[in-house]
């Protein structure tokens, strides 16, 4: 499949997880992938499997936090390759710190909430504020912004972040009505608790359990059920969608809150009756 083939794309947050996954499907399905990470190291696995699988891949090293870099970075891609045709921003501050830290804003200190807000929404907006000027106006351009289930609902915990998130799809409906009608596409993934790396070492299985219980399908989702639905996002397939959050999560913020427990009573009584 090469619905995306000679497509330039910048993945941020590569190195790893659901980022890693992104810049893979896309260099299978034919893009020249720039993969940006603020580490070397973990963007170099991420290229070399992309490499190693006859894919086209090259490592974009900078740091979110830092505006000169970035802008440096999306100039980078333009003089090396000419344009910028698909920018899928997935980095985001999730760590045991943070996870630690930002939990209810009674308890939260400002610089967690700053950090939060910092990195996964000023970061995300700049590049695509320094991309922009790059992407050629023509239908074909899209931007896919990650955002979170998290962002949808009230939640016990990860207040910042799950601020951050929410306001990730206003800047995304911004974007798309500003750059619509110059052929421009800009959506919002919203992923649920997805088994990457970092969640298997990082989340207290308990924690994966509540939320897999929560779960309209058999199990979390993996890398690689976001990965699809951005290459679908970034293709002319999706050509009319534009301004949308797209949210794979497997059913878990469709429900009622009770749905677990009532799940597991009907259960108990199909026993019983047995």
């Amino acid at each position: 499949m090469n619905s995306l083939k000679d497509k330039i794309a910048i993945v941020t947050g590569g190195g790893g997880g659901i980022g890693s996954a992104s810049a893979m499907v896309l260099a299978e399905r034919g893009a020249k992938v720039m993969v940006a990470d603020r580490h070397m190291a973990n963007v170099d696995i991420t290229v070399g499997e992309i490499q190693s699988r006859g894919g086209w891949a090259r490592p974009l090293i900078f740091d979110l936090c830092v505006e000169n870099q970035i802008r440096a970075a999306m100039d980078r891609v333009a003089g090396e390759l000419g344009r910028i045709d698909i920018l899928h921003n997935c980095a985001a501050y999730v760590s045991a710190e943070s996870l630690l830290l930002d939990k209810d804003i009674e308890t939260m200190d400002l610089s967690t909430w700053e950090t939060a807000l910092r990195i996964n929404l000023t970061g995300t907006m700049l590049c695509c504020k320094y991309a922009l000027p790059y992407i050629p106006r023509y239908a074909g351009a899209s931007i896919i912004n990650t955002a979170s289930n998290t962002g949808l609902q009230g939640y016990t915990m990860l207040a910042a972040y799950n601020c951050s998130k929410a306001a990730i799809m206003q800047l995304t409906r911004n974007i798309a009505t500003s750059h619509g009608k110059q052929g421009i596409r800009c959506n919002t993934i919203s992923p649920g608790m997805t088994l990457t790396q970092s969640v298997l070492e990082q989340m207290p299985q308990a924690i994966q359990d509540i939320v897999e219980s929560g779960t309209l399908l058999p199990s979390l989702g993996q890398p690689n059920d976001i990965a699809y639905v951005v290459a679908f996002l970034a293709s002319d397939e999706a050509k009319h969608i534009t301004g949308q959050n797209i949210v794979v999560d497997g059913g878990t913020s469709v429900h009622d809150p009770g749905f677990a427990q009532l799940r597991a009573l009907a259960a108990q009584e199909a026993g019983q009756v047995h």
